[in-house]
């Protein structure tokens, strides 16, 4: 099962500059864990502790994870995951 993984540039450094890669899943956490195995770093970048970290915003075909199952979302073949840090700012 072949699942599309829309990397922000912040974490670009770990899949070599790749935009996007490919994992495989049958939910959210097995992706997260397959994609450790080829971007070493990669994972404790968007979980801790069991759980997706508190400001990385993760799509599933463009619904974000939180609405759904979270880090147990179900996957399906072809589906696209885009991982978004949080951006917080403004005038003072």
């Amino acid at each position: 099962m072949a699942i599309e993984v829309r990397i922000p540039t912040i974490l670009r450094t770990y899949t070599d500059g790749a935009k996007a890669v490919e994992a495989n899943g049958e939910t959210l956490a097995d992706l997260f864990t397959d994609l450790e195995t080829r971007h070493t770093g990669i994972r404790e970048r968007i979980v801790d502790g069991g759980e997706l970290r508190r400001f990385v915003n993760v799509y599933l075909n463009d619904e974000d994870v939180r609405f759904l199952d979270g880090i147990s979302t179900k996957l399906s073949d072809g589906d696209n995951i885009t991982i978004l840090p949080a951006v917080a700012g403004g005038m003072n």
